[in-house]
C-alpha cells in the first residue's frame, strides 16, 4: 500500500513497535550527525531581543526558553521549557503581533537559542487570521506552532510522525501555562488551512504548521492573505526526505476534528510556584520504588478533566496503572474504576519497550482515543501531558513522558480497541 492512500488512522497503526519490530530495527544512530536544532535567519533580518521585563515579550520568552545547559560526553545540551522525544526538539513557534505599543506588526520567529524575535514579515492589511479565523482580526498576539520534521525523523524514521504531533501538544502546553501566569485567556486552533500557510510561509516540504493560539482580542474585520510570500530558510543544516512523514501529516492536516463548545480551565496555582515550576521541570529518568500519596495523585488526576480551551474536541480516556499510590490497591483503574487488580509493574516496564522508569514509577498513566483527526488527537495527547508534567512537578512529584511502547499488546492489557497515544510516568 503506498503511504499517500493510507488513512490518518492507518498511519498511527503503520508505526506501531512490537517486541520483533524493535528487535529487528534497534535503531541506532550516530549522534555526530545529529541535525541542528536550532533554525535562525539570515543576520540581516531585524531582532528584537526579548526584555522579561516587558508584559509582551515575558509572555513569549516562557513558550521557548532554554532553561537549562550542561555537557554529556563534551556535547552541550541546552534543554528547554518544553520537553521533547529523544531531546530532539523539532517544534518551532511564529509569533504574529498586532496593535501592540513599541512593537512593529508583523510575524516573528521566535529565535530561542539567542533569545529574541526575528521579524520575517511587516503586516499591512495582511495576516494569519485569513488562514485560521475567517473574517476575524486579532489584536494581541497569535502563536503558531511548527515542526521541522527532520530533526525527529534523523532518529525515529516513520515513527516521528507521532512524536511531531506529541512534540507539537506540549509545545502548545507551555503557550497556556505562560498565558496562565500572565492573566491571559487563549484559544487553542487545530482546524485550518495549514497547507495554504506552509506555502506562503516558505516551508517547502521541511517544516510543516501543525496549530496556532489566539491570544487577544478578537474584531470583526477583513484581513488578506499574505500579499507576499516569506524567503525560505531550512530549519537544519542538511535535510533528508521522508515521504511517509509527509504524506502523514498532509492527509491528517485535511481532516476535521469533532466540535465542542470553548470553555477555558480555572486552575488555582500559586503564581509564584507554578512559575518556578515552568523553569525547573525536567524529564525524570529515574524513579527510586517509593510511594505517593492518595491527595497528590488525585490532585494531578483532577487536573486532567480540566477543559482545554479549544473548539476542537478528540475524547482522550486516561488509564492509571498503579504501583505505589498510598491507600489504593496496585491495579489498572479507567477513571477511578479498577479493571483488574494486581501488581503490574514489571509487566507495565516491559509494555513501555522495558524502560526502568515505567515499572519503578507510582503510577503509569495511558492516553488512548477513538479519534476523527489524527494530528488534533496526538496534540490534545502532549497538552494533557505537559499538564501532566506541570501539575506533578508542582507538587513535589518526578514525570516522564514515554512515546514508545508495544501498541497492540499495550492495547491488549487494557482491554481496550482504541489507540494508545502516549503514556507518562509519575513517581519519586
Amino acid at each position: 500500500m503506498l503511504e499517500n492512500d493510507l488513512s490518518s488512522k492507518n498511519y498511527h497503526q503503520a508505526t506501531k513497535h512490537s517486541y520483533l519490530s524493535v528487535q529487528l530495527d534497534p535503531n541506532y544512530v550516530d549522534s555526530k550527525t545529529q541535525p541542528s536544532a536550532f533554525k535562525q535567519y539570515p543576520k540581516f533580518y531585524r531582532r528584537v531581543q526579548l526584555n522579561i521585563n516587558h508584559p509582551i515579550h515575558s509572555l513569549i520568552y516562557l513558550t521557548g526558553a532554554i532553561t537549562l545547559e550542561k555537557a554529556y560526553k563534551d556535547v552541550a545540551f541546552k534543554l528547554r521549557v518544553n520537553p521533547s522525544a529523544g531531546g530532539l526538539y523539532p517544534t518551532e513557534i511564529y509569533v504574529q503581533i498586532r496593535g501592540m505599543p513599541e512593537i512593529v506588526d508583523g510575524i516573528y520567529h521566535l529565535e530561542v537559542e539567542n533569545n529574541c524575535l526575528t521579524l520575517i514579515y511587516e503586516l499591512i492589511d495582511d495576516g494569519l487570521e485569513s488562514y485560521i479565523i475567517q473574517s476575524k482580526c486579532i489584536k494581541g498576539v497569535i502563536f503558531l506552532i511548527s515542526c521541522v520534521y527532520y530533526r525527529s525523523s534523523w532518529k525515529y524514521k516513520n515513527r516521528s510522525l507521532r512524536y511531531c504531533f506529541l512534540d507539537s501538544g506540549h509545545h502548545l502546553g507551555t503557550i497556556a501555562a505562560s498565558a496562565y501566569l500572565h492573566d491571559k485567556d487563549i484559544q487553542l486552533i487545530f482546524d485550518f488551512d495549514k497547507l495554504a500557510l506552509n506555502t506562503d510561509l516558505g516551508f517547502e516540504n521541511k517544516e510543516f504548521v501543525t496549530a496556532c493560539v489566539v491570544c487577544g482580542e478578537v474584531e470583526e474585520k477583513n484581513v488578506r492573505r499574505l500579499r507576499l510570500k516569506v524567503p525560505f530558510v531550512c530549519g537544519t543544516d542538511y535535510f533528508e526526505a521522508n515521504q511517509f512523514v509527509e504524506y502523514g501529516y498532509q492527509i491528517t492536516a485535511l481532516q476535521k476534528s469533532s466540535k465542542q463548545q470553548l470553555e477555558h480551565p480555572k486552575f488555582e496555582f500559586d503564581k509564584d510556584k507554578f512559575y518556578q515550576t515552568v523553569w525547573h521541570r525536567r524529564s525524570n529518568r529515574r524513579f527510586r520504588k517509593q510511594l505517593i500519596s492518595q491527595e497528590d495523585y488525585f490532585k494531578i488526576l483532577q487536573q486532567l478533566k480540566q477543559p482545554i480551551p479549544t473548539e476542537s474536541c478528540e475524547a482522550i480516556k486516561v488509564y492509571s496503572v498503579v504501583h505505589r499510590v498510598e491507600g489504593i490497591s496496585p491495579g489498572l483503574y479507567q477513571d477511578n474504576h479498577l479493571i483488574k487488580s494486581g501488581d503490574f509493574s514489571e509487566h507495565t516496564g516491559y509494555l513501555c519497550i522495558n524502560q526502568g522508569i515505567a515499572r519503578d514509577c507510582a503510577v503509569t498513566l495511558f492516553f488512548v482515543s477513538d479519534y476523527t483527526n489524527y494530528q488534533t488527537a496526538m496534540q490534545l495527547a502532549g497538552f494533557l501531558g505537559h499538564r501532566v508534567y506541570l501539575s506533578s512537578n508542582y507538587l513535589g512529584i518526578q514525570c516522564s513522558g514515554i512515546g514508545a511502547f508495544y501498541d497492540d499488546e499495550t492495547q491488549s492489557f487494557l482491554e481496550t480497541t482504541k489507540d494508545i497515544l502516549y503514556a507518562m510516568a509519575i513517581g519519586i
